[in-house]
């Protein structure tokens, strides 16, 4: 398939809460590159949950900086980074690569020690495959279910396979 090489996920989790310390260990990673909507949060909470909160602070606890990349516009990004502070890029463009780019030159970040954490493939794992960066989907929290949004998600079906098959 011509768009494998950028679609097809290197690692999919149940949730972002499956991101452990010694999996990052493992990988060489001490930066995360991170959606918000439907990977960390619903498109309704407009700050992190508990759960969101408790992640970070045992991602900082062992070391690893966190950023945010998102398409969803400025206000939203900023309400959602407002306590933590993190790097965070609204309007990313994404699948473009050139804010993400900005953002990881930011956090001092390479493609080798990153990790990007999303959940689209056509939007964050592009995004994050074209940059050689080591790519974690998980599955929508709530997705949407519009027309574009259900189509979007019909596209990735023979990737998601993929990515099955290449497990076995």
């Amino acid at each position: 398939m011509l768009f494998e090489k950028y679609l097809v996920p290197d690692l999919v989790l149940n949730s972002f809460r499956e991101v452990t310390p010694e999996l990052l260990t493992s990988r060489g990673i001490r930066f995360i590159l991170s959606d918000i909507d439907n990977t960390l949060v619903t498109y309704g909470d407009a700050v992190p949950t508990p759960d969101v909160l408790a992640f970070f602070a045992m991602l900082e606890e062992h070391g690893v900086k966190i950023g945010f990349l998102s398409n969803n516009h400025a206000e939203r990004v900023e309400l959602f980074n407002r306590e933590l502070g993190y790097i965070a890029v609204a309007d990313a463009g994404k699948p473009g690569i050139r804010k993400a780019k900005e953002a990881m030159e930011k956090m001092g970040a390479v493609p080798e020690n990153t990790m990007f954490l999303g959940d689209q493939l056509l939007t964050d794992a592009a995004c994050a495959k074209q940059l050689g960066l080591f790519t974690v989907i998980v599955p929508p929290i709530k997705d949407r279910t519009d027309l574009f949004n259900k189509s979007k998600r019909l596209i990735e079906i023979p990737y998601m396979r993929r990515y099955r098959k290449n497990q076995k």
